[in-house]
């Protein structure tokens, strides 16, 4: 897989949210009922929503983050084929700094969530990861 990175809002047409969230001075990472894998919070925009209203939930719904203060980190596409031709696949990152964790609503996908000081290495998406990881870290 692919993954780019653009300046914030320069992309259009976002399909998705990544949120990278810290509490405590640590990463939450996240856990899939349905996977092996960690992986961020962060997910598909419904419609009519707008991005960052999008990622105010998939935090809320992926780690039961109560309150929170976040910023736009970056837009970002990622994929197999050339950005050209593959239908959109756009997303814009987002920076969470999380002042109160509550439990994760049961409808959740998530599991459970886990504090790290470093990502782990099972990610889902590890492309993804490890190219936006980087960039968020530097204005955070």
């Amino acid at each position: 897989m692919k993954c780019l990175v653009y300046n914030f809002n320069e992309l259009k047409e976002y399909k998705y949210v990544v949120i990278f969230a810290r509490y405590q001075d640590k990463w939450i990472v996240c856990k899939h009922k349905n996977l092996t894998t960690w992986q961020t919070a962060g997910g598909h925009i419904e419609a009519g929503e707008e991005p960052y209203d999008a990622a105010k939930r998939e935090l809320y719904e992926e780690t039961g983050a109560l309150k929170f203060s976040m910023e736009p980190i970056c837009d970002y596409w990622a994929g197999q084929e050339s950005i050209k031709t593959n239908e959109c696949q756009n997303g814009q990152v987002y920076f969470a700094n999380v002042k109160e964790l509550g439990k994760i609503p049961e409808d959740s996908e998530m599991e459970y969530i886990e504090l790290f000081e470093e990502f782990p290495d099972n990610l889902t998406y590890p492309e993804i990861t490890d190219a936006l990881l980087p960039l968020v870290k530097s204005r955070v």
